[in-house]
């Protein structure tokens, strides 16, 4: 996996694991990489890990069962369908229609793509 620098780490590893979901690779209530097996994998320290299982789990993306492991969360697609339409919504699409309006393009010759 590599890394942007722009953004930390443990934020882009909770974006990976949102992007599995999304693309079917992790399926409902399936058993995820521990934290410790998740680090070693990829080779980053485990508290790294910790935090973006953290932030998963505050969101309900993922859910922890106390000495087994974290597993995907039985409605993990429609959590991280509606955080990532929102972030799309908020942060990309303005940038977008801005970079399309000064570029001087027509939306509906774009569409037609």
């Amino acid at each position: 996996m590599e890394f942007d620098s722009n953004k930390p780490i443990y934020i882009q590893l909770a974006d990976c694991i949102c992007e599995k979901i999304l693309s079917g690779e992790l399926s409902p209530d399936e058993r995820i990489l521990s934290v410790r097996e998740y680090g070693a994998s990829i080779g980053i320290n485990p508290n790294t890990v910790a935090r973006a299982y953290e932030r998963l789990t505050d969101t309900g993306i993922i859910y922890n069962r106390r000495g087994i492991g974290y597993f995907v969360s039985p409605d993990a697609r429609k959590v991280v369908m509606g955080v990532e339409r929102e972030r799309f919504l908020k942060s990309e699409l303005p940038a977008i229609l801005r970079r399309i309006e000064l570029l001087g393009l027509d939306i509906n010759e774009i569409l037609k793509q």
